[in-house]
């Protein structure tokens, strides 16, 4: 096959996802399958580097975390079916493509310093899905003015008894 070909066939598998690049913290929810049973396993760490591959679906990240006091990184592949969602949760200021130097690095030196992005920055760093909006029914308006109608008339109802009861209070003052 053509490398046209092949980009036009792989371009079927590309989702939308967000723009993960070196120094985005991150959450991964992949999904793994346990025998029978599905569930979602959340990966939390920094991207160390991003791996762009001969088309757009072999796309590649890492992500790297300490977990009990021992370095683990994971390479996910970004328009995998397993993954079913990527939070940027943090944006540091990096200056390399690769952060391949924090393998080395403990505690403090390990941290990198977060950069303050504007609030338009991070909207196109994690793009959100449209959320599916059902068709309104009107039965539910035409139940939302009946309550309105029954509020309407129990004021003067209300009133009426305020109105009953001045004068009961008045007569006892005579007495």
């Amino acid at each position: 096959m053509t490398s046209v070909a092949i980009a036009e066939a792989s371009a079927s598998y590309v989702k939308s996802r967000p723009d993960v690049r070196p120094g985005f913290t991150v959450r991964v929810h992949e999904r793994i399958q346990e025998g029978g049973k599905e569930r979602v396993q959340v990966f939390e760490g920094l991207v160390i580097s991003t791996h762009n591959g001969a088309t757009a679906a072999d796309r590649t990240f890492t992500v790297r975390r300490i977990a009990s006091g021992v370095g683990v990184e994971k390479v996910f592949p970004l328009h995998s079916p397993k993954i079913d969602k990527i939070e940027v949760k943090k944006i540091a200021r990096v200056r390399r493509a690769k952060l391949f130097f924090l393998r080395g690095r403990r505690g403090k030196s390990a941290r990198l310093s977060e950069r303050f992005t504007t609030a338009n920055e991070f909207e196109i760093a994690t793009p959100v899905e449209p959320e599916v909006i059902e068709d309104i029914v009107e039965a539910p308006v035409e139940e939302a003015a009946e309550p309105a109608k029954e509020e309407a008339k129990e004021e003067p109802k209300e009133e009426a008894k305020a109105e009953e009861e001045a004068p009961k209070e008045e007569d006892k003052k005579e007495e």
